[in-house]
């Protein structure tokens, strides 16, 4: 099989070269629907300390909160992006919505730990959707010549949903309590699903069948590897452990047999042998990594060694999601104008240079000494993203965008789900268990902890020179397939 670009699909009434007529509005409603996950994500690490204290949870039982919601969306993201370019984007794009309203209400209403876990399966579900086909709707309704620029912009919204989250969550969190934290996705869901079902056109991919058989070993390989990563963190290399790698590696092998062979394959394998997209979402899984190593750190390390409560925690971590929002545009809109790979390495490099920074974080730093060091991996991050992404999408055929799409997704995913398993098991190997589990430390504990917490930094410092690599390896501003 070929990738080269198809011959374009039908235009749809008033879009062309020039792109869709109504697409700002469409790229603020896809923004709104976005800026749901962000949010969630960012408020559920500042209050996860808290939600620990309230069910008298162990750190690994906590950790479970963002990881179970992370892999869902692993295993389902790709499935969904078929069914986007199958049954059309604004499909999927509003059932995820409403889906991710009803979950959080649930979230907020959680008995018990276990209920918290299962009902963040339950949005994980529904974020999938909303996360598959986003980049492919704006590819589609925005020429070419915009892509990077609107890829920026749209960037905005998960930036300000992480921005938003810490301090809005950490002051719900003191003032209400951990519950009101879930209730805002509420009245933010329920109007970006309005402005959605009247504005989204109909836009569709590759028209046929889901293959069943490829989303059903892709999420098996990717929900056993991810689930054999946090059971070894916790107790090692059990024989759970091997028997959970063992079925990711054979649903994996199985995977890769049925889509070389299938008529209609959920994820075309030769798409990979273009290098601006495969080391470009090789490069994103990494950044990505190193993103989750300083959000799922830096709050127990606020906490535990500054004596920060929610509402103080929440503040500090908006550093930095506000420097992504205030870089990502202007790069998306530079990397319109110049190669994509440069940005992209600049960004990285940058991002591990904050890592570093972040595992010398002296012993008794101010809550400013921990902010300007997230700056410096926010602005990193924020040069990196839409760069990428935009080189990315550029590579990919235009019937395909809807999976291309969700394969970013994919990547952010598990990189998420992986930089958090990474920082969990780096603090169980160099911190003991009785200080994990400790809410007040002693000085001799803080300072166990704060050598296991430079460590992690220093695995996510590892994660973003490799991600630099990557896009070193995909050099070339590539052509787009759309």
């Amino acid at each position: 099989m070929s990738v080269a670009a198809p011959p374009d699909r039908p235009a749809l009434p008033g879009a062309g070269e020039g792109g869709h007529p109504r697409r700002r509005s469409i790229l603020v409603v896809v923004m709104l629907g976005t800026i749901l996950g962000p949010i969630d994500a960012s408020i559920v690490n500042v209050i996860l300390p808290t939600i620990t204290r309230s069910f008298a949870a162990s750190v690994a039982a906590a950790q479970w909160i963002p990881m179970a919601y992370l892999l869902t969306i692993a295993s389902l993201v790709l499935t969904f992006g078929r069914l986007g370019d199958i049954l059309g984007y604004r499909r999927i794009f509003l059932a995820g919505l409403a889906g991710f309203v009803a979950a959080s209400a649930l979230c907020a209403t959680a008995p018990g730990i276990r209920w918290l876990i299962a009902f963040r399966v339950l949005q994980g579900l529904a974020a999938a959707m909303t996360m598959a086909v986003p980049l492919a709707i704006l590819t589609r309704v925005f020429p070419a010549t915009q892509r990077g620029r609107v890829l920026g912009t749209y960037a905005v919204s998960i930036s300000i949903g992480l921005a938003i989250g810490p301090s809005l969550g950490g002051a719900l969190a003191a003032a209400f309590g951990w519950r009101s934290a879930f209730l805002i996705n509420l009245p933010i869901g329920v109007a970006a699903l309005a402005l959605a079902a009247r504005l989204l056109p109909d836009l569709k991919g590759q028209p046929g069948r889901l293959d069943l058989a490829g989303a059903a070993t892709a999420s098996a390989a990717l929900a056993g590897l991810l689930l054999a990563v946090n059971r070894a963190q916790q107790a090692g290399v059990t024989p759970v452990v091997t028997a959970l790698l063992a079925v990711a590696a054979a649903s994996a092998a199985l995977f890769l047999r049925i889509e070389s062979r299938s008529p209609q394959p959920m994820l075309r394998l030769d798409l990979f042998r273009v290098r601006a997209l495969s080391f470009g979402s090789l490069a994103a899984l990494l950044n990505f990594m190193s993103q989750y190593v300083v959000v799922f750190v830096t709050p127990f390390l606020l906490q535990r060694t500054l004596a920060a409560g929610p509402g103080r925690v929440g503040l500090i971590m908006t550093a930095f999601p506000l420097s992504v929002l205030a870089v990502a545009p202007f790069a998306g809109a530079l990397s319109d104008r110049i190669d994509t790979a440069g940005l992209a390495i600049a960004g990285t490099s940058v991002c591990a240079a904050g890592c570093g920074l972040l595992a010398a974080v002296p012993a008794g730093a101010g809550a400013h000494e921990v902010a300007w060091r997230l700056i410096v991996f926010g602005v990193g991050t924020g040069v990196f993203q839409s760069p990428n992404n935009s080189a990315v999408m550029g590579a990919a055929p235009r019937q395909h965008l809807g999976v291309v799409s969700s394969l970013l997704g994919t990547t952010r995913t598990v990189g998420m789900t992986l930089g958090v398993a990474a920082a969990g098991a780096v603090l169980y190997a160099f911190v003991p268990a009785s200080v994990l589990r400790s809410a007040v430390l002693a000085p001799a504990e803080t300072a166990a902890f704060l050598a296991g917490a430079r460590h992690a930094y220093a695995a996510g410092a590892v994660f973003a020179a490799l991600a630099a690599l990557c896009s070193l390896v995909r050099t070339g501003r590539p052509t787009a397939g759309s």
